[in-house]
């Protein structure tokens, strides 16, 4: 979404050709294989741990990091690979779309129009609601050690990636849609 938006912000009329399907159906592929690779990668790998500790994890779903719990064996390596997916597929992507805003918030302030600005900042705005929402989580879990939060902070805030955060995206989304925000205020009492 961040390609899209910087090539129809940014280069409007080469927009046909840069988002052609083909380059689509690049980026969809490369994502989806790419994920394919890290989850192989690390099923693989979790499987083949020897487990010695309670078959029962403080998590509501299966989680890398909470199966290492129950590992009796030394996980540091391993820790350390999470540490690197983490960056390959959290901080990458993430300075990558920065990038891409960025250059759009460079050539939107150089736009003549109030309306035009407005627009450009309203489209992207939602799309930047998520990505935090999502990215700020994620990175707080699998990136940052684990002395700086507790077994609790880690179910909320896989609680808020894995549920609060695609559960609010169609509401993000949407509330551009004038129908919808007037129906929000309303609900709201404005």
């Amino acid at each position: 979404m961040a390609y899209d938006r910087y090539v129809a912000i940014c280069h409007p009329l080469r927009y046909s050709f840069l988002m052609r399907p083909k380059v689509c159906a690049f980026m969809v592929a490369g994502t989806w294989l790419g994920a394919l690779f890290n989850a192989v990668v690390h099923g693989t790998y979790t499987l083949n741990l020897p487990y010695c500790a309670s078959r029962e994890i403080n998590l509501f779903f299966c989680d890398f990091p909470a199966l290492l719990k129950l590992v009796c064996a030394d996980t540091s390596h391993y820790e350390n690979g999470i540490y690197v997916s983490g960056v390959v597929f959290l901080l990458v992507p993430i300075s990558a779309i920065m990038a891409s805003y960025s250059q759009i918030f460079s050539t939107v302030s150089r736009l003549k129009s109030n309306l035009g600005m407005r627009k450009a900042l309203a489209t992207c705005s939602s799309h930047m609601i998520v990505l935090s929402l999502f990215y700020g989580t994620a990175i707080f879990k699998y990136l940052l050690p684990k002395a700086y939060h507790t077994a609790e902070q880690d179910e909320v805030v896989t609680v808020f990636y894995t549920i609060i955060t695609p559960m609010l995206n169609p509401l993000i989304y949407s509330l551009r849609n004038k129908d919808v925000g007037g129906a929000l205020r309303k609900v709201l009492g404005k």
